[in-house]
């Protein structure tokens, strides 16, 4: 984009607006993922990804957001907004922002966009299942930082959100979405908070093991290359849900029981490794 911005929303990379909020800050309408804003000579786009069931999905590679714009049945076609996003470069005055939604209303402000390259075309299902031509602009950002970062727990949500719902599809249906999946993965910087665990306590857990999985009480599936038992320590009630890093917090476990109290995290299992922790010294 040659112009300088017109329109200044005031807003700061990673801010959350309500839709509400962004119609009033934009002047555009509540709804769609190309929201023209007349007022502030503004485009507003909305990167949602709050939808498992949408066969598609924008995706960063780099710095550059392969965005598939508007119609989610049939062809699409550089017509209406479509038309204004692949003309916005020759466009006096319109600048045009993006928002990531990855929860239901809450608009993370990424920034001001461009066109980085020439849009292009991709055959994907519709919504219907059909086979249909879609349009993908390569948009990067304007404003630094170039990329949001997305808190790691928000991501991990969203990921096992469409996890959940690729588990109900039909195996014929799963195989047709994975051969049409893109060569190139996507990327994305995340924010994550760092718990700083004690050495001395995450080493005493290993050592009142002496080896053994203290769930499933098998002994370590391989020793490492210093000839120790390896197995991994486990927070019984989590540092993020307000757990102490205190020897009876901490128990030793072999890899498959680690996961599996992390993903179940059954009462049963949680009461026998308290009251172990408790009790060893």
């Amino acid at each position: 984009m040659n112009h300088l911005m017109i329109f200044d929303p005031e807003l700061t990379a990673g801010q959350i607006l309500s839709n509400e909020e962004v119609c009033e800050k934009f002047k555009c309408g509540p709804h769609g993922g190309m929201r023209r804003g007349n007022p502030t000579n503004s485009m507003v786009l909305i990167s949602d990804h709050t939808d498992p069931a949408i066969p598609y999905h924008d995706k960063w590679v780099g710095d550059i957001l392969h965005y598939t714009v508007m119609g989610i049945t049939g062809n699409q076609s550089l017509s209406n907004q479509n038309e204004t996003l692949a003309e916005s470069g020759h466009i006096e005055d319109l600048d045009v922002f993006l928002f990531e939604v990855f929860e239901p209303q809450r608009y993370t402000y990424v920034g001001r966009i461009f066109l980085a390259d020439k849009p292009y075309q991709e055959t994907q299902n519709d919504m219907n299942g059909n086979l249909r031509s879609v349009w993908i602009f390569p948009l990067k950002i304007a404003d630094k930082p170039s990329i949001v970062h997305i808190p790691v727990e928000v991501i991990e949500k969203f990921e096992k959100q469409r996890e959940s719902y690729v588990q109900k599809l039909t195996t014929e249906e799963i195989q047709r979405r994975a051969l049409e999946s893109r060569a190139i993965p996507g990327e994305r910087l995340v924010q994550s908070k760092h718990y700083e665990r004690d050495p001395y306590v995450t080493e005493l857990a290993k050592r009142r093991a002496e080896g053994y999985c203290q769930l499933c009480k098998n002994f370590a599936p391989f020793t490492t290359p210093q000839g120790f038992p390896f197995l991994e320590t486990h927070h019984i009630i989590q540092l993020a849900e307000g757990g102490s890093d205190l020897t009876e917090n901490v128990v030793a476990l072999c890899p498959n029981c680690h996961r599996k109290m992390h993903i179940l995290n059954l009462e049963e299992d949680v009461t026998i490794l308290t009251e172990l922790a408790s009790h060893i010294t």
